[in-house]
C-alpha cells in the first residue's frame, strides 16, 4: 500500500506552458488533456484550457496542474508553500539554473549555515521552489 503527496498547481491559463516548462527541466513524460478533449467544448474561452496534466520525472516527482475555468476566481500564486527539492550528494546546480531563468532569486543557491548548498526561486509562474544539497553520505 502507497501514499504518495504530489503537488498539484492551479493556473489561470498558464498550466500547459508551465508543464512544457518543468518538462524541459525535469524531463520526463507529459500527459494533458484539455476542457474541450474533455466535453466541454462549447465555450470557445475553456475549450483549449488545460483541465488537468501531469507530468511524470525520473526519480518518482510527479508535478500536476491544471488552468481555472472561466467565472471561477482565479489562483492565488505566491509563496505560502514551497516545493522543495533535496538531494543528497547530487548536483542540483543545473535544475536550480533552469528554474531560475525567468524568475526572481529569493535566496541565491550557496553554502548555507548548516553546511549545505541551499536556495530559494520563484520561477517565471510565481511558483516558489526550495532547494537543499547536501553532500551525502560519503562526504
Amino acid at each position: 500500500m502507497t501514499i504518495r503527496l504530489n503537488p498539484y498547481l492551479n493556473f489561470r491559463t498558464e498550466a500547459r506552458e508551465a508543464l512544457e516548462f518543468y518538462q524541459s527541466v525535469f524531463g520526463g513524460e507529459l500527459s494533458l488533456s484539455t476542457f474541450g478533449e474533455n466535453g466541454m467544448g462549447d465555450d470557445p474561452d475553456l475549450a483549449g484550457l488545460l483541465m488537468h496534466g501531469m507530468l511524470t520525472a525520473p526519480h518518482g516527482m510527479v508535478i500536476m496542474a491544471g488552468d481555472t475555468p472561466p467565472g471561477m476566481d482565479p489562483p492565488t500564486l505566491g509563496t505560502a508553500v514551497n516545493l522543495s527539492i533535496n538531494s543528497e550528494g547530487v548536483d542540483l546546480r543545473e535544475l536550480w539554473d533552469a528554474l531560475s531563468e525567468g524568475g526572481e532569486v529569493a535566496v541565491p543557491f550557496s553554502e548555507a549555515p548548516w553546511g549545505d548548498i541551499f536556495g530559494l526561486v520563484n520561477d517565471r509562474f510565481g511558483i516558489a521552489w526550495l532547494f537543499n544539497q547536501s553532500p551525502g553520505p560519503d562526504a
